[in-house]
């Protein structure tokens, strides 16, 4: 039998539902969990759409979570379809579970995490108790898959007991590769456009283009709220620079295969599918060299943060003026993505990890 043939998965994202209109990382990924966990023949039903997540450290915002949280746990233990296991993902201090270790207990099934972060640092302050529940919930987790070896820090140092903590790459939700890029096109930049850590990234990259040399030309993928702030900065380059806008799944992988090279200076990035998407395409990609992409990106020289723009523009030139090279590292990225970071190898992941905790419970 197929690993999880016939398993019903009770499926949970206290941050972003997979059916949110609003696209997102977060919300891609726990699409993409649910079809990888579905491949194995399982049937997995999304248990709540209640969104757990406290941005600014407010007492009452918590509070009237918890009180929907409880209400929702207890009309899920009374009335949901029976599961063999439930599966959270994105466990933290902002958006901690306060659905699933209930329900798991209530009903006697395993309780699984999948990308959840332990933060001691948060248990005093504006979100102590919101990061004690996620603290909870971690512990209740029979499982918890990493997806990076920067998370596994914090789980290592605090696992619960005989807790597992299993590594599970990041992952695309396609079982073979996509055409390679020709190489031969524009640069390719793809990020939300939001205030925090994307805006950071476009900054830097504004800080970076004025030192590049020839007749080059960046195409920029994405959309948001600062989309304004983002055509300021890159107003100086004119022409040089075209905005494509949000694009569907079928015009991204167009535009990453006329592509010569993929450019996301990746500022405090957990890990970031864009990366995994464009190497899945053959191109060779232009970061920093921070914990989250350590984990994703195909091995080469990445700069260190604290070195500036001008040696990310030293490796963009090196690599627009050498096809050979981004040819290499092309082929290089694409061997690693089909080797780990492809949909097939994260179902066995998932379910050679669950099945016995499957099997103690019946």
């Amino acid at each position: 039998m197929t690993l999880g043939q016939g398993k019903r998965v009770a499926f949970y994202a206290p941050m972003k539902s997979p059916h949110h209109p609003v696209p997102s990382g977060d919300r891609e990924m726990a699409r993409n969990l649910i079809a990888v966990i579905g491949a194995g023949g399982a049937q997995v039903d999304l248990m709540s759409e209640l969104k757990i997540y406290d941005k600014q450290g407010d007492a009452l915002v918590q509070q009237d979570l918890r009180d929907r949280a409880q209400a929702e746990a207890a009309q899920l233990i009374r009335d949901m379809p029976s599961a063999d296991v439930w599966v959270t993902y994105h466990n933290y201090y902002k958006a901690p579970d306060l659905i699933g270790p209930t329900v798991a207990r209530a009903l006697g099934i395993p309780y699984v995490q999948i990308e959840s972060t332990r933060a001691s640092s948060r248990l005093a302050g504006c979100w102590a108790d919101f990061a004690q529940s996620a603290h909870d919930a971690c512990d209740a987790a029979d499982v918890i898959f990493y997806l990076t070896a920067n998370d596994l820090i914090t789980l290592e140092r605090e696992r619960h007991g005989r807790q597992a903590l299993v590594h599970l790459p990041p992952f695309l939700p396609a079982e073979t590769l996509p055409a390679r890029s020709t190489l031969n096109g524009p640069m390719l930049t793809a990020g939300m456009m939001r205030e925090g850590d994307k805006l950071a990234s476009y900054r830097l990259i504004a800080e970076v283009l004025p030192h590049l040399a020839g007749d080059w030309q960046l195409h920029i993928a994405g959309d948001g709220p600062a989309r304004g702030q983002v055509e300021t900065l890159m107003a100086p380059f004119g022409e040089r620079v075209v905005f494509l806008g949000q694009l569907t799944r079928d015009q991204m992988a167009e535009a990453y295969g006329q592509a010569s090279l993929f450019f996301w200076p990746g500022v405090n990035e957990a890990f970031g599918m864009v990366y995994l998407e464009a190497q899945s395409h053959g191109l060779p990609v232009v970061a920093q060299d921070r914990p989250g992409l350590r984990d994703i990106l195909s091995p080469a020289q990445y700069p260190a943060p604290d070195l500036g723009p001008q040696v990310l523009a030293t490796k963009i030139c090196r690599l627009l003026d050498d096809r050979d090279l981004r040819a290499k590292r092309g082929t290089d990225a694409r061997t690693m993505i089909a080797t780990t970071h492809l949909a097939p190898a994260a179902t066995q992941r998932f379910w050679s990890t669950v099945t016995p905790y499957l099997e103690i419970s019946t």
